[in-house]
């Protein structure tokens, strides 16, 4: 029995709600990190809407991993008076949804000047955050993301360092840190820079590339890319580690990927979002799989 427990972006698969449950449970997976539901992100809605969502998922089986929320992927220059009444309303929404972790970004840094130069306004915005979080009993984690603050591994561990994990944790995002202009070493570099801090893995992998109009990565299934999962997966299991990993797929259209995906799926899946879930879902299964039969054999 693997000690790692799968969610995932339902709303890649489809925006009702009951689609995306049906097509992660064809693909064993009982977790949802919900981002979107009905064609509306999660934050959007009202507490009674969240209420029949959470009717919805407790009927079906399934449970709330994390709140995908977009809090945090603002400018920070933007109005964050505005963004903190958001914030609330969305702690609101995943208390009622019973969600143990809310992800969230730390502010888009203005095109062409240093993150340092705007260290201080992130801080304190992030240490608001925080605080308006405090007694809520659920977990704030920041995820890296191209062109936020905490983009890179060293800034990411400046947060972490500076906020203090015990008021918040870390999403590791593989792919995320391999779309950076400057290549970055995943394994072991960054993970071994954030590891302690890491409660929550999104999965996804990519290659580099080189592109004019910054996104510099192309998104693969997991271990079809530069992000070595395998590697951060056996780290975690030999760690003893029992918590999430989320399928986000993102696949798009890339040279192979039509040969990969007849291999992962049969012919008769729908598709689009059902069919590249699939796929992102099997690939990471298949990796689980590795690394416990490659324990077994050790043992």
């Amino acid at each position: 029995m693997s000690q790692f427990v799968l969610s995932g972006f339902g709303d890649e698969i489809a925006e009702d709600l009951s689609t995306q449950l049906s097509v992660m449970a064809e693909n064993h997976i009982h977790c949802l990190e919900i981002r979107s539901v009905n064609g509306k992100p999660i934050v959007e809605h009202t507490p009674a809407e969240a209420k029949k969502i959470k009717e919805q998922l407790d009927a079906a089986g399934f449970r709330v991993s994390s709140l995908g929320s977009p809090i945090g992927k603002i400018g920070i220059r933007d109005d964050f008076r505005k963004h903190l009444e958001l914030f609330r309303r969305a702690l609101e929404i995943a208390k009622i949804l019973d969600a143990p972790f809310f992800r969230l970004f730390s502010f888009y840094i203005p095109e062409g000047e240093k993150p340092e130069k705007y260290r201080g306004e992130v801080m304190e915005r992030m240490d608001r955050l925080c605080a308006e979080a405090k007694g809520f009993g659920i977990r704030l984690l920041h995820e890296n993301e191209l062109g936020i603050y905490g983009d890179t591994p060293e800034r990411c561990l400046d947060l972490m360092e500076t906020l203090g994990y015990d008021r918040i944790g870390a999403v590791f995002d593989p792919a995320n840190f391999i779309n950076l202009k400057q290549r970055v070493e995943i394994y072991p570099y960054a993970w071994h820079l954030l590891k302690k801090y890491v409660d929550y893995m999104h999965i996804k992998d990519a290659v580099h590339v080189s592109d004019p109009l910054h996104n510099h990565h192309e998104i693969r299934p997991a271990g079809y890319g530069d992000g070595r999962i395998a590697d951060i997966l056996r780290e975690l299991e030999e760690s003893g580690y029992r918590g999430f990993l989320s399928v986000e797929p993102h696949l798009g259209s890339f040279s192979g990927f039509e040969k990969l995906e007849r291999r992962i799926v049969d012919e008769t899946m729908p598709k689009g979002g059902p069919k590249t879930f699939t796929v992102a879902a099997r690939a990471l299964q298949d990796l689980i799989a590795q690394v416990e039969k490659g324990k077994s054999e050790k043992q």
